[in-house]
């Protein structure tokens, strides 16, 4: 019995001897095939396989190399075999195959295991196929450029000739000469040439483009190369440069001065609301009446009949229609609010808690109505009667009650939140003009110390800094947007204006050249702006509107601007007001004059108006030819009583 049982163990320790380890007897068991991280499928071709990286079979066996290298064959088109290099991990229960170069692009290949594949213990292989296509190869564009200058976006090419346009496209592969050219879009009729191989091509536009406009090319995502290859597409777009040839006829630059007053003048006269006589916020507002740019046109209508635009009768005509409005329409505390309906007379809010008095735009108004006073002849009995109506409205205005008390003004009252807005007149800004009326009024009179410690803030708005070379006394860094300059100034004269801490003079001088300078000097590069082309203000943008100055440059240009500037920089605003006219004319004059405002870089121009930016074009070009409006406003004894309290001299 005990030798039996050796028998047995002899036996058993045997047949140990000769299990491959891992796996069954007599078979090689595959587990997996993958190219990179994509797996293979016996079943079916997979596509999409990366064309540079390894071949990676697993088997649960461990393998004789030898038969391995010579069993396992990567082939193109099941013909062709690919030669690599072969590694062995995991016990040799894996192979790596890395092929000697990248594998072709959207070409099919087959992966053969051979029956030919053996164990290391002798087990054997039945043999299989994997099917498989590599992934369709991408062709770029090597490089592109528009008259030389690259085209590749982020780049965005300004200033690119009209006349002679040519793009150059270089692919990283061939096109098919005989469909590449329905795959380019360009907004020009154009000719197309192919050259390098069919891989350049040049496009070369056969038309005039129009100037300072953006065009679009595009090369379509479904061109491929002759090899299959894909493309992702390409898309960008640049501007054309400036046709410097004057649009309209030229004239004398006092006829043109003449031509852009009266013609602007029509938005406050032939476009003014029927019923109040007053102006339309802007050419789309309806019934929607600005209280300040109405005082702006009535200054305007002084201008029109002092030139002739119209009779003085139907100045005065005018006059009364509006005098009859204001009596009647919505006042808070003598205060008439931003917004009016020029029909009903009511307040039109112009934000939920702006739906009452408007200190602000008022004063822009009595501006207008003490100017247009002076004005009128007391010795006709006709214009005496309107100058008393014009008196009983300013002194009815309650400047003291705006000032809550406090050592200064402020902007709101509502009679559903009071004060609640609590926006205090503080310079420097538009608003000195509610300072000199309030300290003038005769019936609600403010203190000196409310513009010292209110608009002036004791001195701490003043600046000192040079800015391109320039000092600016006061306000804020580069001085803000223009209209800072001109609406309180329509009346008051500031070519003398002084007090102890500023001189008006030069600080619009001041402002107003580094506003020029800037847009000269144009630090973003935008399209158009230069010497004869510039002004950033308060105005319509691509966006809706925004207060612009060099601090918040967008890119847009703003007539008034530079036009109502006359006074401070003569030179570089006439310069500007010919090129608005002239050379930018036909796409920036309309019916009541320049249009708002335009930004060329972002391929818009705008054909709004609006009451605040047309009013001061008429009103500052006659104050630089005759000072007319200046003289007026500061002949007023209730103006130079505010001047005088405030410490001015003038």
């Amino acid at each position: 019995m005990g030798a039996w049982l050796v028998v047995l163990a002899v036996l058993a320790l045997s047949c140990e001897k000769k299990e491959p380890d891992g796996g069954s007897t007599g078979t090689v068991q595959l587990i997996r095939a993958k190219v990179g991280t994509v797996y293979l499928d016996l079943q079916s071709p997979v596509v999409d396989i990366p064309v540079d990286k390894n071949a990676v079979i697993e088997f649960s066996n461990v393998l004789d190399t030898a038969s391995a290298r010579k069993s396992i064959l990567l082939k193109k088109n099941g013909i062709t075999l690919i030669t690599g290099a072969w590694s062995f991990i995991d016990g040799n229960r894996t192979v790596a195959f890395t092929p000697a170069q990248n594998l072709e692009h959207y070409a099919d290949y087959t992966l053969e295991i051979t029956s030919s594949l053996k164990g290391v213990n002798g087990e054997t292989f039945p043999g299989v196929i994997y099917n498989f296509k590599t992934v369709n190869g991408r062709m770029v564009i090597s490089s592109i450029t528009i008259n030389g200058q690259p085209f590749m976006p982020p780049a965005l090419p300004k200033n690119v000739s009209r006349t002679a346009t040519e793009i150059i496209v270089t692919f990283s592969e061939a096109l098919n000469p005989s469909d590449f050219q329905s795959y380019f879009s360009f907004q020009v009729p154009a000719a197309y040439a192919l050259s390098d191989g069919n891989r350049r091509v040049t496009v070369t536009a056969t038309a005039t483009l129009d100037y300072y406009r953006r065009y679009s090319f595009i090369v379509a995502s479904s061109l491929k190369g002759v090899n299959g290859f894909t493309f992702d597409g390409f898309s960008n777009s640049f501007i054309t440069d400036l046709d410097p040839t004057p649009k309209f006829p030229l004239i004398s630059d006092d006829e043109l001065l003449e031509l852009v007053q009266q013609q602007t003048f029509r938005y406050f006269y032939d476009f003014a609301h029927p019923l109040s006589g007053l102006a339309r916020e802007r050419n789309s507002s309806g019934d929607v009446v600005t209280t300040g740019g109405s005082g702006f046109g009535v200054m305007a209508l002084i201008v029109a009949m002092e030139r002739g635009f119209i009779t003085r009768g139907d100045g005065l005509a005018h006059m009364d229609k509006i005098l009859d409005f204001l009596e009647t329409c919505d006042r808070y505390h003598g205060v008439w609010p931003h917004w009016l309906n020029g029909s009903t007379g009511r307040t039109i809010p112009f934000s939920e808690k702006d739906d009452g008095g408007d200190l602000v735009e008022t004063s822009f108004l009595i501006q207008g109505l003490i100017t247009f006073r002076q004005y009128l002849d007391p010795g006709v009995t006709a214009e005496q009667l309107l100058i008393n109506r014009i008196n009983a409205l300013w002194q009815a205005v309650e400047y003291d009650f705006f000032t809550q008390g406090l050592n200064a003004l402020y902007w709101h009252w509502s009679p559903n939140y009071g004060f609640n807005m609590n926006m205090m007149l503080r310079g420097y800004n538009e608003t000195l003009i509610c300072y000199v009326l309030g300290a003038g009024s005769p019936t609600h009179t403010i203190s000196r110390d409310t513009y010292r410690y209110g608009y002036m803030n004791d001195g701490a708005i003043l600046n000192g800094s040079t800015y391109y070379g320039i000092t600016l006394p006061m306000g804020w860094p580069y001085g803000g947007p223009l209209f800072f300059t001109h609406y309180s100034f329509l009346g008051l004269d500031p070519r003398n204006l002084e007090d102890s801490y500023v001189n008006y003079w030069e600080q619009n001088n001041a402002h107003s050249l580094i506003n020029w300078k800037h847009c000269e000097i144009n630090p973003s590069g935008y399209v158009s702006y230069g010497s004869d082309c510039w002004g950033l203000t308060a105005s319509d943008n691509q966006a809706g509107y925004g207060a612009h100055s060099p601090t918040n440059d967008l890119g847009v240009i703003t007539p008034t601007a530079a036009a109502s500037s006359l006074p401070y920089t003569p030179e570089p605003s006439m310069n500007a007001i010919k090129h608005f006219y002239y050379i930018l004319g036909d796409r920036l004059w309309g019916e009541y004059g320049f249009y708002d405002a335009f930004n060329a870089t972002a391929g818009w121009w705008g054909t709004s108006y609006l009451a605040i930016d047309q009013g001061p074009i008429v009103c500052m070009i006659e104050n630089y030819r005759t000072g007319l409006l200046w003289d007026l406003f500061m002949s007023a004894p209730e103006v130079r009583t505010g001047l005088d309290k405030l410490g001015f001299t003038y």
